[in-house]
C-alpha cells in the first residue's frame, strides 16, 4: 500500500506549489482533492483546486512534472441537502468520473456530509438511504461502463456507520462500482470503531485516508460527523492505527492518503505506516 497525501499542503497556493511541496517531502502519490466548475481565482490564484471541465490531460502532465501519481479524485457532494445549481451533487460526481476515467484513475471518493440545510436536517433515516442513492444511481452506472470505483467514505450521519453503507449498497444493487473509502478519523470521530469498519468492508475498501485523533476529541465523539486533517502524527492519538494497518495491510489496496497538516507530522506518520509493515513483515517471517 503506496502512501501519499491530499493535494493541499500549504494554504492559497495553486495546485503546482502543492505538487512540488508533496513531492520534496518524498511522496510519490497524491489525491485531487478540490475540484470545480471553472473560476480564475479559486483555480489558478488561492486554491489547489481543478477544473472539472478542463483538458485531463493537463492535470496529468502536472502531476508527471514532479514524479506523481493520482491515486484519487475527491468529490465529496452534498447528497442530503436538495439539488442546487451552488451545490456539489450528481453533476459534478459524473464530471469527476469522467476526468477519472479519462486518465485510468481508479477511484472517485464522495460522501454525503451532515446536511447544510434544515430540510436535510429533518430526514428519517430512510429518507436519508433514498436521498443518497437518488443522487448517485446515475453516477454508479457511469462508474459500471469506464471502470472506475465510486467510494463512498465516512463523513456524514449515514456513512459513518456500517449498517448506513450497508443499507445505501443495497439501496444501488449491490453494484460493483460501489467501494468504500476508509477514512479512520472520520469513521472513530462518528461513533463507529473503524477496526470494524475496516473488517466489514476489506472485501470493497478501495482506498484509505489516515488520520489519528488527539483524546481531546472524544468528547466530540459520535457528535461530529468528520473533520477534514488531524493536527498529530499517526500513533499520537488515540485511533488504533495499528489495528486497522494489521486488517488492510494485504487486501490489494493500492493506494492511501495521509489526510495530516504540518510537514513533520506527515514525515513522522509516513515512517510510522512503514514501521507496521515491517513489523507485520518480521512476524510473518518467523511464523
Amino acid at each position: 500500500m503506496k502512501i501519499g497525501c491530499f493535494a493541499l499542503i500549504d494554504a492559497f497556493h495553486t495546485l503546482d506549489h502543492q505538487l512540488s511541496r508533496i513531492a520534496e517531502l518524498g511522496f510519490d502519490c497524491a489525491d485531487i482533492t478540490d475540484n470545480h466548475p471553472g473560476g480564475l481565482l479559486g483555480g489558478d490564484v488561492f486554491d489547489a483546486a481543478v477544473s472539472l471541465d478542463c483538458n485531463p490531460f493537463d492535470v496529468k502532465r502536472q502531476f508527471d512534472k514532479y514524479g506523481l501519481t493520482i491515486s484519487s479524485i475527491a468529490a465529496h457532494a452534498h447528497l442530503l441537502d436538495p439539488t442546487h445549481p451552488a451545490r456539489y451533487g450528481t453533476s459534478e460526481i459524473v464530471k469527476a468520473l469522467k476526468l477519472a476515467g479519462t486518465l485510468g484513475i481508479g477511484f472517485v471518493i464522495t460522501t454525503e456530509h451532515a446536511g447544510a440545510t434544515q430540510w436535510a436536517r429533518k430526514l428519517t433515516y430512510e429518507q436519508r438511504i433514498f436521498t443518497i442513492a437518488e443522487k448517485l444511481y446515475e453516477p454508479l452506472r457511469l462508474a459500471e461502463d469506464l471502470g472506475v470505483k465510486l467510494l463512498f467514505e465516512p463523513h456524514g450521519p449515514v456513512s459513518d456507520t456500517i449498517q448506513g453503507i450497508h443499507d445505501v449498497r443495497a439501496a444501488l444493487g449491490n453494484s460493483a462500482a460501489f467501494g468504500v473509502c476508509l477514512d479512520t478519523g472520520n469513521s472513530w470521530l462518528g461513533g463507529a470503531d473503524p477496526v470494524a469498519m475496516a473488517r466489514e468492508f476489506r472485501d470493497i475498501i478501495g482506498h484509505v485516508h489516515w488520520k489519528d485523533l488527539p483524546k481531546e476529541m472524544e468528547e466530540s465523539r459520535g457528535k461530529k460527523t468528520g473533520c477534514g486533517f488531524a493536527t498529530i502524527a499517526l500513533g499520537d492519538g488515540v485511533i488504533d492505527i495499528a489495528g486497522v494497518y494489521d486488517v488492510l495491510r494485504d487486501a490489494g489496496i493500492a493506494h492511501s492518503t495521509l489526510e495530516i497538516c504540518g510537514d513533520d507530522n506527515l514525515v513522522r506518520s509516513a515512517a510510522y505506516l512503514r514501521y507496521l509493515e515491517k513489523q507485520a513483515s518480521a512476524a510473518s517471517t518467523s511464523v
